[in-house]
């Protein structure tokens, strides 16, 4: 039986901490999908597009790894692609709190789906995707927290 993992997030954009925890991740399973939550409530500086091109361009040499986007509930997702586990990261204890709170509203919504945690490895603990966007816009280089795609993205943006 294959192991299907969801790795959701907005990732806007997505940081090396990220991909840390998906190097990891994609060693304990055969699949992974990284999934773009696409939350119409949230600002965002990137568009879905946009993000999936960021994400592709950062995952290309990760061969079990695919990239999607959705609208819908991740656990949902997680089911109509025969996914058992839900990737997330955890970079101090004040993701705990949060990160408890979503996975018993998960396990409400499908106790089948399991949700398997990766702490962050030094140097990318305080990493987040708005502390990227602070920096950038405050004309900071980012270029050694982001992958390249990132960069590319931001330039072009401007």
């Amino acid at each position: 039986m294959k192991r299907i993992a969801i790795y959701p997030g907005s990732f806007d954009p997505i940081t090396n901490g990220h991909l840390d925890i998906l190097k990891r991740a994609s060693k304990a399973f055969d699949e992974i999908i990284v999934l773009i939550a696409d939350n119409s409530n949230k600002h965002c500086r990137f568009s879905v597009n946009e993000r999936l091109e960021m994400i592709k361009g950062a995952v290309k040499k990760m061969d079990n790894v695919k990239v999607d986007s959705t609208k819908g509930l991740t656990v949902k997702y997680a089911k109509e692609h025969g996914a058992k586990f839900l990737i997330r990261g955890l970079r101090a204890v004040s993701d705990f709190e949060y990160e408890f709170t979503l996975n018993a509203a998960n396990e409400y919504i499908d106790h089948d789906i399991d949700t398997v945690y990766f702490m962050s490895t030094t140097g990318h603990n305080f990493i987040s995707s708005s502390y990227i966007d602070s920096l950038y816009s405050s004309g900071v280089d980012i270029s050694s927290l982001v992958p390249e795609s990132v960069v590319k993205m931001y330039k072009e943006k401007k």
